[in-house]
């Protein structure tokens, strides 16, 4: 089954397919998408307990072509995802932001580079594709917070033939790093021996116009196992809505637990009433077990919590988020304004009680109706403090310009 679906395998099959030219005109160049993304990062992370700050600053190119399917039964295409990146500055006292890779003398590289393709078939409401994904589910969220973004290799399949219902497994084998070119077996945050596979399985299911279930689950094999429950239900509260957004993670250890003992459970919950321009969120997380939440390395966490700096996963930890959101569009079209506060509590680390707090406050402008439109500035800052982790004072300003090619 996997050798079928190699992009090798899926590519020539496609061609073969479609060798017509006036196929591949009706469906895989006519609904093609080209968008090239420009960012500009630059990083300062202050360490308030004695280490060096890290300040970089880099250039970052991501071009994403994406073909149509060809006509038939059987449609074929094919993606690429160029991804480059440029130093600014850097130096080795403040080096290792995670923007770019850094050499063993402590230099950050002066570029990097790399080419992802994915063949993609189509039959009837089922999608495949294998190559170069880029995962977002519950049990695998993708990295996307520095110059580049973390990339998966394997193979999908997405079906939505069932009314209100959309189905999703795959298998993963390989990733590469957001600041890295080389791709490595799959290993669990904090881990540092042999990695391994992934697999997952999910669907997600609309009951209601206003009431979604989620389910996923994810294995790491000879690692840990993941099942994942969810619910999102938006209903109107007076002269605003109110979103209320439960998730809950069941983890335990797989195969031979190379990492160690797994137990950990956690439950999150957020309610967000929005009214006209401004929302404001209020939420609360816990984690049950002896063990932290596990995730995949370098991976974000599905989680309100999933910050700036912290993630607020270690066993027995409870915390309270608070977070508020204001558009201006009503005063100055595309400027956004985001603050958010948590505190956790209760937690424990080799046998040692955790606590920490962060805040978060993002400030964003999109250029909407010049010729510069699409050019976005943005400007984060987080404060973290912690027992058990270093305390940071982290500042962010993003370039980013996102041109549609065609």
């Amino acid at each position: 089954m996997r050798e079928l679906f190699t992009p090798r395998g899926l590519t020539c099959a496609g061609l073969l397919a479609s060798f017509s030219p006036g196929l591949l005109a009706e469906g895989f160049f006519d609904d093609a998408q080209g968008r090239l993304t420009l960012r500009n990062y630059y990083f300062n992370d202050g360490y308030r307990d004695g280490g060096e700050d890290r300040k970089e600053w880099a250039q970052g190119f991501l071009l994403n072509l994406q073909s149509g399917f060809t006509q038939g039964t059987v449609g074929f295409g094919l993606d690429a995802l160029g991804l480059a990146g440029l130093k600014l500055d850097s130096s080795p006292t403040h080096a290792g932001t995670g923007l770019l890779p850094v050499h063993d003398d402590g230099h950050a590289a002066d570029g990097f580079s790399s080419l992802g393709l994915t063949a993609k078939l189509r039959f009837g409401d089922a999608v495949v594709k294998t190559g170069t994904l880029l995962p977002k589910i519950p049990v695998l969220v993708q990295n996307d917070g520095r110059l580049l973004p973390q990339t998966y290799r394997g193979t999908q399949i997405e079906y939505k033939g069932i009314s209100d219902l959309y189905l999703h497994a795959g298998h993963l084998d390989k990733f590469k790093q957001r600041n890295s070119t080389d791709s490595v077996d799959i290993y669990p945050q904090g881990y540092g021996g042999k990695g391994t596979d992934f697999d997952f399985a999910g669907a997600v299911y609309k009951f209601t116009p206003n009431l979604s279930g989620i389910w996923y689950y994810g294995e790491m094999r000879d690692f840990y196992r993941q099942n994942f429950l969810g619910l999102v239900h938006k209903q109107p509260v007076g002269a605003g809505s109110l979103t209320s957004d439960l998730r809950y993670f069941i983890s335990d250890q797989a195969g031979e637990a190379r990492s160690g003992k797994v137990d950990a459970d956690m439950f999150s919950g957020l309610f967000t009433y929005r009214l006209g321009a401004q929302s404001l969120g209020l939420g609360y997380q816990k984690v049950r077990g002896d063990t932290a939440l596990p995730y995949a390395a370098v991976s974000t966490v599905y989680s309100f919590s999933n910050a700036g700096v912290g993630k607020f996963i270690q066993a027995g930890e409870q915390t309270w988020m608070l977070r508020y959101d204001y558009d201006f569009a009503a005063v100055v079209p595309g400027l956004t304004f985001m603050t958010r506060y948590y505190k956790g509590e209760n937690g424990e680390l080799k046998g040692r009680e955790t606590r920490e707090w962060e805040s978060d406050t993002h400030l964003k402008y999109v250029v909407q109706n010049t010729a510069l439109k699409g050019l976005g500035v943005e400007l984060r800052k987080a404060t973290y403090r912690s027992t058990y982790a270093s305390d940071r004072d982290n500042y962010r300003l993003y370039l980013t310009y996102d041109v549609a090619l065609w």
